[in-house]
């Protein structure tokens, strides 16, 4: 049978077929012909067997028009953009940048709290600058409580944190399988720290669900 790579995931080493009779099929790296990452689109041709798909291998491209004057050439099984990295820094950069108005999508475990621990050591080390630079202008003590204005960066990434912290938050839930909505359980005074740190705890919901494929470098 003839499909195309939907999804594969490298450390989990598994991933989807989107078969040509509209089913998906998992598979393993085990069950490609030969030992290539898949890249997402590729065409290939499987055995498909209740579900799952065994020997797959690329298959051609279909053949452009006539207009077209390039030679068709074989599916692509390997994957040619680098891998995201999923350090701590990297996560938090991510999230304060390209995912800070995405609410969309699934966070893993890591994600989250490399977002909460990295958020902490900033916001500790702008505090830190703001008592310092304070002191230097109030002359040391010579005119203590005169300015605070040291304490303005702080304040500034503070603030800016909110909104990627409520998506990412909608986007953690998202990967346990649950509706973004809960997150409003965050900011209930009573239950709200219970909840985040639920949240933060529960495994990343195995394969794929209504918000998206599994994140990489899960661990089941």
């Amino acid at each position: 049978m003839r499909g195309a790579i939907y999804h594969y995931d490298e450390d989990q080493d598994f991933g989807y077929i989107n078969g040509v009779d509209g089913k998906r099929y998992i598979f393993a790296r085990a069950d490609l012909d030969q030992p290539a990452v898949p890249a997402k689109g590729a065409l290939v041709e499987f055995q498909p067997d209740d579900g799952t798909a065994h020997n797959i291998v690329a298959a051609a491209s279909p053949a452009p028009s006539p207009s077209i004057s390039q030679p068709p050439r074989p599916g692509r099984l390997v994957e040619t953009r680098s891998a995201e990295s999923t350090g701590l820094w990297a996560y938090f950069g991510r999230t304060m940048s390209v995912n800070y108005f995405n609410f969309n999508g699934r966070a893993r475990r890591k994600e989250f709290w490399a977002f909460w621990l990295c958020c902490i050591l900033v916001l500790a080390a702008l505090f830190g600058f703001g008592i310092l630079f304070n002191l230097a202008v109030n002359g040391f003590g010579i005119n203590a409580g005169k300015t605070s204005v040291g304490f303005l960066p702080f304040v500034i990434f503070a603030l800016a944190c909110n909104l990627p912290w409520i998506a990412l938050s909608v986007r953690r839930v998202h990967d346990i399988g649950l509706s973004g909505w809960l997150v409003l359980l965050c900011v209930i005074p009573a239950i709200g720290g219970v909840a985040l740190l639920v949240f933060g705890l529960m495994p990343s919901q195995v394969g794929e669900n209504p918000w998206g494929v599994m994140p990489a470098g899960v661990k089941v």
